[in-house]
């Protein structure tokens, strides 16, 4: 789709019974890219949980081109630990064994890209990427309980018994775990956006909002081209964020100033953006060193 097409009345999905048939219909609208996936999701999810679902898969087929249809997830964390000298799920062969502590959208998932060690013994800790099939083998996806943030998108805990895999080219670390989370930042704040500005056009926002909603998607439009692991791309995403905490008040005051669902629905989910804001503050930090920025404490996580 255009920008004129995106940025022009659309009607938005109803609210589906099952996310993955909610996808499905997305998928069917989306022609090209995973950015225009992110803003068309935004414009079309009925809350802020679903555009934030749109931006995740976006970011997942940002990093990874071939990923099949359906619904996906990144799962990494091991006991809330994140490093690879950390995680104990281990790959042998064309089998993955494990725990993983979240899987976005839950049952619904179809497939994950799920990292494991495959270093030799007493060899420093190394990752491999796997794509596992959620249906397959050995693969147990536990539901999660509802959490107080998007509570309309599923979760859950994923064991793996000697499941079967495949393993994707390079380093699960450097080429996949590490890109990915400044990928989900930037299209789960795209989606997020997009959402906000689809409300500002159906109750009538004032034009400066508006516009000034707009001018963070033309921005994430520009560090969506860019390498996830440059500096520069952390940097310019950094400012696209400052860009948008600065909207707070005058998204609060015209929120309600309209019908209330909007802005519960917002103070409820708004926090999904400040997940992870330690690890965000810190790639910030380390970027505005590259460049020679006057360091701002205010900003340090």
């Amino acid at each position: 789709m255009s920008w004129h097409e995106l940025l022009g009345p659309l009607q938005r999905l109803p609210a589906p019974a099952a996310l993955d048939d909610w996808f499905a219909e997305l998928l069917s609208r989306c022609a090209s890219g995973s950015f225009e996936l992110a803003v068309l999701g935004g414009r079309l999810a009925a809350t802020p949980g679903l555009a934030f679902l749109a931006g995740y898969q976006s970011a997942l087929r940002r990093l990874w081109p071939a990923a099949p249809g359906g619904l996906g997830a990144l799962c990494a964390t091991e006991n809330r630990k994140l490093r690879p000298a950390d995680m104990q799920t281990r790959v042998e062969e064309l089998t993955i064994t494990g725990s993983k502590d979240f899987v976005i959208a839950g049952a619904a998932a179809a497939w994950l890209l799920v990292p494991a060690r495959d270093e030799a013994a007493n060899d420093r800790p190394r990752l491999s990427i796997c794509v596992v099939g959620c249906g397959e083998r050995g693969v147990h996806i536990e539901e999660g309980q509802r959490l107080p943030l998007i509570p309309d998108i599923a979760h859950g805990r994923l064991r793996l018994e000697q499941a079967p895999c495949r393993r994707l080219a390079g380093d699960g670390w450097d080429d996949y775990v590490k890109p990915f989370r400044t990928l989900e930042d930037l299209y789960v704040l795209t989606a997020l956006a997009s959402w906000l500005y689809g409300v500002g056009l159906d109750c009538g926002w004032p034009q400066r909002l508006q516009l000034l909603l707009l001018g963070v998607l033309g921005g994430a439009a520009e560090v969506s081209r860019l390498p996830p692991a440059e500096a520069a791309t952390h940097l310019l995403l950094a400012s696209l964020n400052q860009q948008f905490e600065a909207l707070e008040n005058d998204l609060d005051a015209a929120l309600a100033s309209g019908p209330e669902s909007w802005m519960c629905l917002w103070q409820r989910d708004r926090g999904v953006l400040q997940l992870a804001r330690s690890a965000r503050l810190t790639r910030q930090t380390r970027a505005a060193d590259v460049f020679g920025l006057s360091p701002d404490e205010g900003l340090r996580p």
